[in-house]
């Protein structure tokens, strides 16, 4: 990554990450399923658990004693057995890096607001006692984390977030793959019931694919966190030529709701949970939008 890119709102960092975590004062104490036993105490028992929940494609990281002999010879590839306690909270941050997150007018990039808010949820959802994973992805391999709990779970996910970040600003050029395919990976990847959470500006008309997310809700609880520029809500309407760095370019139109709406008539029709976020929010602001969002 160049010199030049190694700024406030533009680089990602762990430092700054990590900070965050004190904003959880400014969010409502998560809520934690009910306590199996009579009483008042929520207590934490040890171990992963006893009961399979899913089998699902293995992914670096894995625990290679969970490995599901039958259904790796049946597909002739490595697949796992998901063991979890009926408490067990996991989530999956997903976060967007592709070349249409990587711009900015205000604060930071879209996709540095993206980070922020995704990191936020994952200390709140350690802070409840679940585990956090992440799948983010761009031009280049995805990065991928598997589910940690406690402190080391999300010091994992930042690691991750910054290193999918500075991949992302040296591919600027680099042509965007479909959501779809993301949305497909992490369907692979997560055992049933475990919460989504997908920060994303869902810009391209290829990124509204009705089945993908259909597809994903079906399986995981899946909420939408749609990062929004100051620009794209505050610019008067019209068409807005723009150029690219390699000399390409277009024009963009704004203010005609358009893709917008149709975001928004899609994740209604599938009842997906959604949060509007502008990248020009400081980290605090973001956590009290983000206060309400069910972890």
């Amino acid at each position: 990554m160049s010199a030049a890119l190694a700024l406030p709102g533009i680089d990602l960092t762990a430092e700054h990450l990590l900070s965050l975590r004190h904003f959880l004062r400014r969010m409502p104490p998560p809520h934690l399923s009910d306590n199996a036993l009579p009483g008042g105490m929520v207590n934490r028992r040890r171990g992963r658990g006893l009961e399979a929940a899913d089998i699902r494609h293995f992914v670096e990281g894995d625990d290679i004693r969970l490995i599901d002999r039958n259904a790796t010879a049946r597909s002739g590839k490595l697949h796992v057995r998901t063991v979890h306690d009926e408490r067990d909270r996991t989530a999956l941050l997903m976060a967007d890096f592709r070349s249409s997150m990587l711009w900015g007018t205000r604060r930071a990039l879209r996709s540095v607001a993206a980070a922020e808010a995704l990191t936020l949820l994952g200390w709140r959802v350690v802070a409840a006692g679940g585990r956090v994973a992440l799948l983010a992805f761009g031009a280049d391999e995805p990065v991928i984390i598997p589910p940690r709990g406690r402190d080391r779970g999300m010091v994992a996910v930042i690691g991750g977030l910054v290193r999918a970040h500075r991949a992302a600003l040296d591919r600027l050029d680099a042509p965007e793959p479909p959501l779809s395919d993301a949305l497909t990976l992490a369907r692979r990847m997560m055992p049933s019931g475990s919460s989504i959470f997908l920060a994303s500006a869902m810009d391209a008309p290829a990124d509204l694919d009705r089945d993908a997310l259909g597809a994903l809700h079906h399986r995981c609880p899946l909420t939408v966190l749609h990062i929004r520029d100051a620009f794209e809500t505050a610019a008067p309407g019209g068409a807005y030529p723009f150029r690219l760095a390699d000399g390409g370019g277009g024009v963009a139109r704004m203010g005609e709701g358009g893709d917008e709406d149709s975001i928004r008539e899609i994740l209604r029709d599938w009842r997906i949970d959604a949060a509007d976020l502008d990248a020009s929010l400081p980290p605090e602001a973001m956590a009290d939008a983000l206060g309400y969002a069910d972890v």
